[in-house]
């Protein structure tokens, strides 16, 4: 295993064991044209048309095939059995934006453990997409341009606690929590929407058609940062 931390200046495409169309990958690597493999991502990314930068991982399903296509220093074997593949590569990498293919099921305790890797890293910029959905961690304060009626649902990976503008059922005093109160299918009644968290984590579903938006409004937290 090579110990070097791997830092990317640019977006990183990021990608699992999963399903991935050749569309999405496509989009995705015209946009975070780095490429991470988790595990078994290597044979997806081989399988799409291209060599990930690295593979990274406990690799119980990563194939022989696709290690040997590896460099030996582009193999990031990580044993322990505590964190998943996904956790790994975000403990491996450093971008200032991910977007993750092949984490949205089809399994529900892959997806489950996903979206809490998604909770559990609040300093970073990651964005899962599949073919229905885009789904994110939001910042303390999110702003975002999205088309009138667009679908967008709130779920609490904590209690959580915020306030919106943009939004046809406002959030403002609303105590979320994963066992008593969600917030999906909210829609957009205004074109910008803003929304603040205060306390809390919450994660944020919009449809796989507004994933250009998420990106661009993720990329100018950052730069705020």
């Amino acid at each position: 295993m090579s110990s070097q931390i791997l830092q990317y200046n640019e977006y990183v495409t990021l990608i699992g064991g999963g399903n991935v169309s050749q569309t999405d990958f496509d989009w995705s690597i015209s946009r975070a044209p780095g490429l991470l493999a988790a595990d078994g991502g290597a044979d997806r990314a081989i399988s799409l048309g291209r060599v990930p930068d690295a593979a990274i991982g406990d690799f119980d399903s990563i194939s022989p095939q696709a290690r040997a296509a590896l460099p030996a220093d582009a193999q990031y074997h990580i044993a322990e059995q505590d964190s998943t593949d996904f956790d790994k590569c975000l403990r491996v990498a450093q971008a200032p934006l991910f977007v993750g293919l092949g984490f949205l099921g089809p399994r529900s305790d892959h997806q489950l453990a996903a979206l809490t890797t998604l909770a559990r890293n609040p300093d970073k910029r990651i964005i899962l997409v599949n073919e229905t959905d885009v789904v994110f961690l939001c910042p303390p304060v999110l702003r975002i341009t999205l088309p009138v009626g667009c679908r967008f649902s709130l779920f609490p990976f904590s209690a959580a606690q915020g306030e919106s503008q943009g939004l046809q059922w406002p959030i403002g005093g609303i105590r979320f929590s994963p066992d008593t109160r969600v917030g999906t299918s909210n829609r957009t009644d205004a074109p910008n929407v803003m929304l603040r968290i205060s306390s809390g984590r919450m994660l944020v579903i919009l449809p796989r058609s507004a994933a250009d938006d998420v990106i661009t409004a993720l990329a100018g937290d950052a730069r705020a940062q």
